[in-house]
């Protein structure tokens, strides 16, 4: 009797965690299908299935442009810290140097600092470097907290792998790159995977920075361009189209968890190599 009731009752706690982070992204697919007053009526079932608020936020053809905007922002920053980011921990969890703790540490102090702390002194480097209003410029902003996180944690990652795996390559002949791209790599894709996506979703997710650095609306990425779907007054505020927007630039996120969700599980929980 009592495993029954640690059961139901895990079981119960399961359900309750699901419903509490499904649900506000199931109402909002219900509003975004919601248009006039039916708004603000209170439904916990599909009612209404009127397209039109995606629709309209085709049909202004900014929008898209913003999509594609953060696609290729978030892109081009995960390819980087990554390719960053792995020959970093190699250097930082391979090779025995002076200061090596001390740059570690200090590469997760950075991390450490609050965006508005830096942003004065980022805004005035993006603008003397006549970066200002590009997308260079976000993904210059959003190199400092993807770094310093896919640098610690594939550090931590790559200390883990057995050391005998590298003096073989070595006495084979192997050059360091050779090591990195042909042994550590293939080892460490789940790693790979979990701080990648991560970073991703960081840098897709980015309010502040994409606010200051950039001004021009088919420059701007979409978590600026729902913030200004906004009308005059609050009563004109059109609630259906961000809902609509919002279930538009969160699809894509949830499609990649479920995508690599094994290789994320395997790179969470993995502390090493064995065999």
């Amino acid at each position: 009797m009592p495993t029954v009731i640690k059961q139901t009752g895990f079981y119960l706690l399961v359900a309750f965690i699901v419903l509490f982070s499904v649900f506000p992204f199931y109402y909002a697919i219900l509003t975004s299908l919601k248009s006039g007053t039916a708004l603000f009526q209170v439904d916990y079932l599909p009612t209404h299935f009127d397209f039109g608020n995606y629709a309209d936020l085709f049909a202004t053809g900014v929008f898209p442009k913003n999509i594609l905007n953060s696609v290729i922002v978030a892109t081009v920053v995960v390819v980087i810290s990554l390719f960053l980011a792995v020959t970093a921990a190699y250097a930082l969890s391979r090779i025995t140097f002076r200061g090596r703790t001390l740059l570690l540490l200090t590469i997760l102090g950075v991390s450490m600092f609050p965006q508005i702390a830096v942003l004065a002194g980022l805004f005035e480097m993006i603008r003397a470097a006549g970066l200002y209003n590009t997308l260079f410029s976000l993904m210059f902003a959003y190199m400092i907290f993807t770094l310093p996180f896919t640098v610690w944690v594939l550090t931590t990652f790559m200390r883990d792998l057995p050391v005998e795996i590298e003096e073989a390559a070595i006495v084979d002949g192997a050059a360091p790159l050779t090591i990195v791209l042909k042994v550590f790599l293939p080892l460490m894709w789940p790693a790979l995977v979990t701080t990648g996506l991560l970073a991703f979703i960081a840098a897709w997710n980015e309010f502040l920075f994409a606010l200051t650095f950039v001004s021009n609306n088919e420059t701007r990425t979409v978590p600026v361009a729902i913030a200004l779907l906004s009308g005059a007054s609050e009563q004109e505020i059109p609630w259906g189209t961000i809902m609509a927007a919002s279930v538009i630039v969160t699809v894509p996120l949830i499609v990649l968890v479920l995508i690599f969700q094994r290789k994320i599980i395997s790179g969470l929980t993995a502390g090493g190599v064995k065999g």
